[in-house]
């Protein structure tokens, strides 16, 4: 089930991106409720998008071009936080996560259109999701990993 706040924000994600000239994608909680599964408590809205709708598109959102926070498993080329949403919603451009000793690039393969209210977003597929949520290995991702799961079952 997807909150109003979460719906609130991905719509706004939704029609943030819609100026965008690559492929893009809502991934981690938000993606995993829009899939149908159980997210559990979701606190922003991650964004994936390119480099080039990064550098074109965040003057628009009025964020700033600058390098993601310093993290242990994730880094972003490009990052920014648009605080004007129910929820954050985060955008990263050359999103990087760290598996054993390698960064691994999310770049995802497939692309999902979902339909929600009037806007049209975007998410990796159900499987690829679920591998990508399991690399990040945080306890919350593993279980909104297992969460996808049940829908293949």
């Amino acid at each position: 089930m997807i909150s109003e706040p979460l719906a609130i924000s991905v719509r706004a994600a939704g029609n943030m991106m819609r100026a965008a000239h690559e492929p893009w994608w809502i991934i981690a909680g938000a993606a995993v409720a829009l899939h149908g599964a159980d997210a559990g408590q979701v606190s922003d809205v991650d964004v994936l998008l390119s480099v080039g709708d990064a550098e074109r598109l965040f003057p628009t959102f009025g964020l700033e071009l600058r390098r993601g926070p310093s993290h242990a498993n994730f880094r972003s080329g490009i990052f920014g936080t648009f605080t004007e949403a129910p929820l954050q919603i985060e955008f990263m451009a050359n999103f990087r996560y760290r598996v054993g000793g390698n960064w691994l690039p999310a770049n995802p393969r497939t692309r999902e259109a979902v339909e929600f209210g009037e806007t049209t977003v975007f998410v990796p597929g159900c499987i690829e999701l679920q591998q990508m949520l399991r690399g990040f290995g945080r306890p919350k991702d593993i279980e909104r990993a297992e969460q996808l799961s049940v829908l293949q079952s």
